[in-house]
């Protein structure tokens, strides 16, 4: 090639271009998708003006093979090379999902299916794998309580096994590797904290008041008393295929080791995604004798040491509750 030749070449693989309707323009590249047929869709979306400098220099440099499947979102105007080299590094477009806390498997599912992210059948399949957190929980059937509430952000073709490395990866940042030892100071293990936090994220949303919910719950467990905790009701009932917000008296009477109401101790697994809060709540429970608690006009709880006390501002949320109506 004659060095004008390269010059120009080298001109036009250098030289930003940009020529879309609008603040960005998205292309998929296709799994499989032959190296002239992207240039092509890069054209065509006016991201490069011709494809004959990237398929000159590609069949003289080589690296056709190279180009990442994705969806790739461009925004500012960008040379040839620039975005063939994004599309080496698979610098793809990422989407973002929120996941609040307190949510269970299904609908940790359901969010990211709604979201465009995988099926909520291939997400359930990877959920209830719980091989990835052997060696944090041996006796799990899932990954219920494991999969780290955030707000994240996937490539649109993330599949369910990616999805769920990246929640588990943030688990484990989140309560780091002391985490056991933590635990085994307030008398639990680490699956056992992480049951303790999915109770207390279930029952309050008021940072403030985790510690203390903990250390109602702490104080339950070293008197042998039953933990009493409603979301422990609805959980036995979505496991037994009733999904309910309401409780009756005859649910408290629901047979199952998820009801703490008549088993005694923390049930058999987590309930729930705790969060942050909830997860170290667990392990540094407030100081105190509290025993109870009940929802209190205003919001949040009204805490007491007896049970007398407790009866009384159990009325008085009663009261409340008519006064209401």
């Amino acid at each position: 090639m004659a060095i004008t030749g390269l010059a120009a070449l080298r001109g036009e693989l250098t030289t930003p271009y940009a020529d879309w309707t609008g603040d960005y323009v998205d292309v998929d590249v296709d799994p499989g998708l032959d190296a002239g047929t992207v240039l092509l869709r890069l054209r065509d979306a006016g991201v490069i003006r011709s494809t004959l400098p990237l398929r000159v220099w590609m069949a003289w440099k080589g690296g056709s093979a190279e180009l990442q499947a994705g969806e790739y979102r461009f925004a500012l105007p960008a040379s040839p090379l620039e975005v063939l080299a994004r599309l080496h590094t698979g610098d793809v477009t990422l989407h973002a999902v929120t996941l609040p806390e307190g949510l269970v498997l299904e609908e940790i599912a359901d969010r990211l299916a709604e979201a465009g992210f995988s099926t909520r059948e291939e997400l359930l399949a990877a959920f209830r794998e719980p091989e990835p957190i052997r060696d944090l929980d041996p006796r799990a059937g899932d990954l219920e309580g494991y999969l780290f509430p955030d707000t994240y952000h996937f490539p649109r073709d993330a599949d369910a096994t990616t999805i769920t490395e990246v929640m588990l990866r943030r688990f484990r940042e989140v309560v780091g590797e002391d985490y056991g030892a933590r635990a085994s100071e307030v008398g639990l293990d680490l699956p056992r904290a992480v049951t303790l936090a999915s109770l207390i994220e279930t029952e309050t949303s008021l940072p403030g008041e985790r510690p203390r919910i903990s250390q109602v719950f702490h104080n339950r467990l070293e008197r042998g008393m039953p933990l009493q905790c409603d979301p422990t009701v609805l959980y036995a009932l979505r496991r037994q295929g009733t999904v309910t917000r309401r409780l009756t008296y005859d649910d408290l009477e629901v047979d199952s080791p998820w009801n703490t109401y008549r088993v005694a101790g923390l049930p058999p697994g987590p309930i729930a995604s705790p969060g942050e809060g909830s997860l170290m709540a667990a392990v540094s429970p407030a100081e105190g004798e509290e025993l109870y608690f009940v929802a209190a006009p205003g919001g949040g709880h009204r805490f007491s040491k007896s049970l007398d006390a407790h009866l009384r501002a159990v009325r008085e949320w009663r009261a409340y509750l008519r006064s209401s109506r």
